[in-house]
């Protein structure tokens, strides 16, 4: 399967991701009213995958992005059981 040309992808999808990026600048101008989060790590997650956001050309930002937000490989981690 071949990718979308740009434009055509910019015409589908532009739209969607305006409204998605102003619901992001929402919720930060609503952080920022209520005082500011220094210090706090979901804050500094969402910073940190805005940044990867803006790197040009990198085909892999939404992976990046989802590994901001995924805990590290565990090796010696086992699946809770249920409780009876």
């Amino acid at each position: 399967m071949r990718p979308l040309p740009a434009a055509d992808v910019l015409e589908r999808y532009f739209l969607e991701a305006r409204c998605k990026l102003l619901d992001v600048a929402a919720i930060l101008d609503r952080v920022d009213r209520g005082g500011g989060a220094a210090g706090d790590p979901r804050l500094e997650n969402i910073r940190r995958a805005l940044a990867i956001l803006q790197e040009p050309g990198d085909a892999d930002r939404a992976e990046k992005v989802q590994q901001v937000f995924s805990l590290p490989y565990e090796p010696d981690w086992q699946r809770p059981t249920p409780r009876p």
